[in-house]
């Protein structure tokens, strides 16, 4: 059994947008918009993990944030859960830390858009709460 990995996730609000980043076609799920975050480490608090992530990879400095769900979800070759987290106020200029391509997009164009699977139900509930 493939250990399952945990996730913190932001979904970073402004003015009824959201940003996005596009993972790096190499990578798991590679070439598809995703909700920036990344992995928790060992004995490391969430929202921690979540502004660590962020500083990481976006260059902003989460300093509102408030759970919004969890999930867990299984990839044929990859296990996951979740832990989603709103941001609601940063610092910093947002910017593509990695070399990954970063965007703000309105909550009207997110069902136009390819995301990993995982990614649904997030999809789902930010269309139904905060549409």
């Amino acid at each position: 059994m493939t250990k399952r990995v945990h996730v913190a996730v932001g979904v970073i609000l402004r003015e009824q947008q959201v940003l996005l980043a596009k993972r790096h076609g190499h990578l798991h799920q590679g070439g598809k918009w995703e909700f920036p975050g990344g992995k928790v480490e060992a004995n490391e608090d969430v929202t921690a993990a979540l502004v660590r992530e962020l500083e990481e990879e976006i260059g902003i400095s989460a300093t509102e944030t408030s759970p919004f769900m969890t999930l867990s979800y299984d990839y044929p070759e990859k296990q996951v859960f979740l832990d989603i987290h709103l941001v609601t106020a940063f610092t910093g200029q947002e910017q593509g830390a990695e070399g990954q391509e970063i965007r703000w997009v309105s909550f009207t164009e997110l069902p136009s858009l390819a995301f990993p699977d995982a990614n649904k139900p997030i999809l789902d509930k930010i269309l139904s709460d905060l549409v």
